[in-house]
């Protein structure tokens, strides 16, 4: 879900308004949280297409009590950037 908003926040900024999931891809879970661990989103652009976008996420938890971190979860999400009728506008436009 973590992984979602992150997209989800980097499709608007890079949208330049208001965009939707459409799809989720190859997702993986290698590795587990513990309690208390911290949990940071790194969010790629893999493309831009003329009305959408394709991000990579990549959950990496860092451990509560060291600096251990480790991969958690990894995926691919797919927007579409909408107009103000929900229609499929440009991306940026």
């Amino acid at each position: 879900g973590q992984m979602g908003l992150a997209c989800g926040s980097f499709a608007a900024r890079h949208s330049g308004g208001k965009a939707i999931l459409v799809a989720a891809d190859a997702i993986k879970f290698p590795g587990a949280m513990a309690v208390g661990d911290e949990l940071s989103v790194y969010v790629e652009l893999l493309k831009a297409g003329r009305t959408s976008l394709r991000l990579k996420a990549e959950a990496i938890a860092r451990e509560r009590d060291g600096d251990g971190e480790k991969t958690v979860a990894e995926g691919e999400f797919t927007f579409v950037a909408l107009d103000d009728d929900g229609r499929p506008r440009p991306v940026g436009g």
